[in-house]
């Protein structure tokens, strides 16, 4: 079975890749709006695209109705975003974040989220996530006008206490448990692992 992408419909585009693409990392984003309230929203369209500068990158598209989605409008006033992963505790905190709420009610305050300060940028961040980046806007892609994406670069990691270990620059990862998306309102956790010894090195063939 096979589809050129030209022939599809943008939404049937969106179920093909969703479907497929497992799992996704998902980017939940704090940013700040103009009176101060703290917009969380989650995005798994979604990943980090280098170390040298760190990026990282993320699609926001308007609602059905065409309205603005509040996270696109306050980093694009602020240029200023907080990219948290979220674990197995804070899952479905995360997942009711992506609920349709007025720009005038913080997702945070709702879904009693604690908030903590950034140190470089004004947007808070998510004090109980595992890992966080501050983020200032590097670039924006406008895509056919009802999609950004927005290219953040990484000034700032925040992580959890006991999550890692600075002496081997390794995660502990007994008792690190993101989760990933999979399609609708559907998640997976990523507790069962596989392990491989190294790659070959396999050396050319001597002329």
């Amino acid at each position: 079975m096979q589809y050129a992408a030209s022939e599809l419909a943008p939404r049937d585009r969106y179920k093909i890749l969703t479907a497929f693409v497992l799992p996704r990392p998902i980017a939940w984003v704090t940013s700040l709006g103009p009176t101060g309230v703290v917009n969380a929203a989650p995005f798994s369209f979604f990943n980090v695209f280098g170390e040298d500068p760190p990026l990282v990158m993320i699609a926001i598209n308007k609602r059905p109705d065409g309205r603005l989605k509040d996270s696109w409008v306050n980093i694009d006033r602020t240029k200023e975003f907080v990219v948290h992963i979220a674990d197995e505790g804070l899952a479905e905190q995360m997942h009711n974040s992506s609920g349709d709420f007025p720009p005038d009610m913080g997702e945070p305050d709702r879904l009693g989220l604690r908030l903590a300060p950034s140190v470089d940028v004004k947007v808070p961040r998510l004090a109980d996530a595992a890992w966080a980046m501050e983020c200032r806007t590097w670039q924006v892609i406008n895509v056919k006008d009802d999609r950004q994406l927005i290219i953040g670069e990484g000034v700032r990691f925040h992580i959890r206490d006991g999550l890692w270990d600075p002496k081997a620059m390794r995660v502990e990862m007994d008792k690190y448990h993101p989760v990933g998306r999979m399609f609708a309102d559907r998640y997976c956790r990523t507790n069962d692992r596989l392990d491989f010894p190294a790659a070959p090195v396999v050396k050319a063939a001597a002329e």
